[in-house]
């Protein structure tokens, strides 16, 4: 062989070991079942992936209640993935507990925290370190069909307390239609109507004494009046047939068929509404109307607060560099911009929310500028075990299986059991 061909072959068998030794694979889990958003993801991957020669980034999604059944297992495997999709809260803190996320301080600390809204940051914020990246802001409201209120003669302007909304479901029902869908059989859609109640009557300072175990904590009185309040609204069987075997998903297909007049969910519905109607288009956004959370009569609460997730991505411990460098990639502005003026979501990046062009989201962004506090889902906020029990005990109720007490008492009783942990 001539030695110029001996170099050659060196050469490539160098190259060839050099690329082996330094690929790496950054593996990400998130929860998006919306194509379009998938899209995008993989999109921006692709993208990171052109400027990283070695480094590949593989993407996928568990269904939302598959994932809140095997992420404590997955932190624990060996095989666990990079960065995972995070709601923050007290389920947040329980994983760092358990030692197996990644401090991310001084990399936020880099100049990359600011590019965020500081709510954003503070929900990833654990005894004074940071654990989580920003993705995007989602908030609960009442998302109602235009058409089905005018067929039933309700005024969406009208609706301002908790006796409006029962009124307008009254109404509702008087004129044949379907007041309410909801995925009862995934519990958490129940426990939003609990939780915004709980806010509603006690307010940010009931939640927080609460929270520090004052009095009688959960089983205090602005709980069991949430309860009370939530079973009013049960008692009116306003809620569409089956409703608690139907999951989310389900029930998002059927306010996007026009089977039901509202659906108190987060702002996520618009693509999940879509992605599960049966023509795969679902209500048009000029078709849709969205509406705050009522006030309580006696209430607390600040009817400007607003109930909702912070969203964002947790690093698994020992992750390679180069996963921080993909989710810097991912949170830049330009980025971030594009899910903006798509109408994939809401970015909490500063510079990309002027982007925002979809109506409806362009309106609840409004409403979380000016919340002074954007509450966490109970679910969540309160940590995996307390938070499970919130969501069993709504659903409980909107069976008929349980007491308002009873189901505030059980709250009370499984916070204090994890708090003793």
């Amino acid at each position: 062989m001539k030695l110029t061909h001996l170099v050659a072959a060196g050469l490539l068998a160098a190259a060839t070991q050099a690329s082996l030794a330094t690929d790496v694979t950054v593996r990400l889990l998130h929860i998006d079942q919306s194509p379009a958003v998938q899209a995008f993801f993989n999109d921006v991957a692709r993208r990171f992936e052109a400027t990283k020669p070695g480094v590949k980034v593989e993407i996928q999604s568990l269904e939302n209640e598959s994932f809140k059944k095997k992420v404590t297992t997955l932190l624990q495997s060996p095989d666990r993935p990079n960065i995972l999709y995070s709601w923050g809260g007290g389920v947040l803190r329980e994983q760092v507990k358990a030692g197996v996320l990644q401090d991310l301080t001084a990399p936020m600390n880099a100049q990359w925290k600011d590019r965020f809204l500081p709510a954003a940051v503070q929900a990833y914020d654990v005894d004074g370190k940071i654990y989580g990246v920003p993705l995007r802001m989602s908030l609960v409201g009442f998302f109602y069909n235009k058409d089905l209120f005018a067929k039933a003669g309700v005024d969406a302007s009208a609706i301002k307390t908790w006796d409006d909304l029962l009124a307008a479901v009254k109404k509702l029902q008087a004129a044949g239609i379907t007041p309410l869908t909801v995925g009862g059989g995934d519990k958490w859609p129940l426990s939003l109507y609990w939780s915004h109640l709980a806010m509603r009557t006690g307010g940010k300072a009931g939640l927080d004494s609460a929270l520090r175990g004052e009095g009688k904590g959960f089983a205090s009185d602005p709980f069991v009046r949430s309860g009370e309040l939530f079973k009013q609204l049960v008692d009116l069987k306003p809620f569409q047939p089956g409703f608690l075997g139907a999951n989310n998903a389900q029930a998002s297909g059927q306010f996007g068929d026009g089977k039901a007049a509202m659906m108190l969910t987060l702002n996520v519905v618009l693509n999940v509404m879509k992605d599960n109607a049966a023509d795969k288009q679902g209500l048009p956004d000029d078709k849709i109307g969205w509406l705050a959370f009522p006030t309580v009569a006696g209430g607390k609460g600040d009817p400007a607060d607003v109930m909702g997730n912070l969203n964002g991505w947790i690093v698994t411990k020992d992750s390679p560099k180069e996963t921080i460098e993909f989710l810097r990639f991912f949170s830049e502005a330009s980025n971030q911009r594009l899910a903006a003026e798509r109408g994939l979501y809401i970015p909490p990046v500063i510079e990309s929310m002027a982007a925002v062009s979809r109506p409806l989201l362009q309106q609840t962004l409004q409403s979380v500028t000016h919340a002074k506090v954007v509450q966490v889902n109970f679910d969540q906020a309160l940590g995996p075990l307390a938070g499970a029990v919130v969501n069993d005990m709504a659903a409980n109720i909107a069976a008929g299986k349980t007491s308002p007490v009873e189901a505030a008492n059980a709250i009370q009783q499984a916070y204090r059991r994890a708090a003793l942990n």
